[in-house]
Parts: structure tokens; C-alpha cells; sequence
């Protein structure tokens, strides 16, 4: 599923339009950005579970722009762009070295250059009700990250009470580290749709 990245409120609406086709269960997973749109869409009756890929868990009130607000001390400081027309792009040069260090070179520049454009009023967008206040949740901590600091990452997996699991890796750790994630979603998925079932 491809959001448009243009709010938060359209983006969680996508996300339940699928949802709400769906015969069962699911999971949510979400990367970077992803994470504030699973944590306010997961509230639909059929997530059964939420899978944090280094990504941003925000609570209640919080956005993405909130949680980028106040750096800690020595953090890599993410190569976005100005806003052009509305919308964010990661600086093409530094990309590689930000988002996708454990890249090789070449994937890393066509995923510069196919960046999908993000909407600065997604950035803004405020959680209502944090859906892993309520759900089972895991987070994928990637230790390597340049984009969202491993500390920050920790913080807000502990503050949702997810199931942590740590690897090596760039923000891009779903490429990188396609294995990792893919037993992180695996078990998820057996543990929360087993105790969704269970209640039925």
C-alpha cells in the first residue's frame, strides 16, 4: 500500500480503506514516517498488532514534527531540504550517507532518486489516540541509524511497551536487513493474530 504522504489524517484514512477490505486480522507495520501513521490508524477493530521498523511512535498530541523538535546533543542531523512547493526531499548527496549507509551504492542512489515526495503537513500531524496504548506492538531498533537516533528509537519503543529487537543497520534496515525484519513481522504476526483469534 502506498500512501500519499500528504497528512497524516489522509494517510490513516488509506490505511483503513484497506483495512476495512480485509476478511480478518492484520498486522501494521510502518517505517520512519509509517510509524505515525500505524499508531493512529491502528486503532481500526482489525489490527491485531503493530510493527515499528526505526520508526517514529508518537503519543498522544505528539507528530513527527514534535518528536525531530529537540535533538539530543551530537545527533546526525537529518539533510532535509527547504520545502519546495508544500513538500520534503532528503538532499541527493547526502542521502546515502543519512538514510542508507549499509546500501550498496548503487541501490542508494536510485533510492535518491526516487524518493517519494513528503508533505509537510504529514509532519505536523498529531496522534489522537496512540493505538499501541491498546495493542501489542514490536519495535526493529536499527543501531546504526541516521535519521531517527538509536536513543530516540529506544525511548519511544520502551514508552509503548513494545517488544524490543535490535540490529545492525542504516535507517534503510529493511533493505539492509531484509532477514531481520521480515522474523520481527513473522512473529508478530503468529503472537497477535493467535490472541486476536483467541478472543473471538
Amino acid at each position: 500500500m502506498q500512501n500519499q504522504t500528504l497528512s497524516l489524517e489522509s494517510d490513516v484514512e488509506t490505511t483503513h480503506n484497506a483495512l476495512d477490505r480485509l476478511d480478518g486480522p492484520a498486522i501494521l507495520v510502518g517505517h520512519s514516517y509509517g510509524g505515525a501513521v500505524i499508531t493512529e490508524a491502528g486503532t481500526h477493530d482489525k489490527v491485531a498488532g503493530l510493527v515499528y521498523i526505526a520508526a517514529f511512535a508518537p503519543d498522544q498530541g505528539e507528530s513527527v514534527n514534535t518528536l525531530i523538535a529537540d535533538p539530543p546533543p551530537g545527533a546526525p542531523v537529518p539533510p532535509i531540504l527547504p520545502p519546495q512547493e508544500g513538500f520534503l526531499f532528503l538532499d541527493r548527496e547526502q542521502f546515502a550517507a543519512s538514510f542508507a549507509a549499509d546500501v550498496p551504492a548503487s541501490l542508494a542512489a536510485f533510492m535518491a532518486d526516487a524518493q517519494v515526495p513528503w508533505g509537510v503537513e504529514a509532519l505536523g500531524g498529531a496522534v489522537s489516540r496512540p493505538a499501541w496504548s491498546t495493542k501489542l506492538s514490536w519495535y526493529l531498533v536499527a543501531t546504526d541509524d541516521r535519521m531517527i537516533p538509536p536513543p530516540a528509537q529506544r525511548a519511544m519503543a520502551e514508552r509503548a511497551g513494545a517488544s524490543v529487537v535490535e540490529a545492525p543497520g542504516s535507517h534503510s534496515i529493511y533493505v539492509s536487513q531484509p532477514h531481520a525484519v521480515a522474523e520481527l513481522i513473522e512473529q508478530a504476526a503468529q503472537r497477535a493474530l493467535t490472541e486476536s483469534r483467541a478472543t473471538v
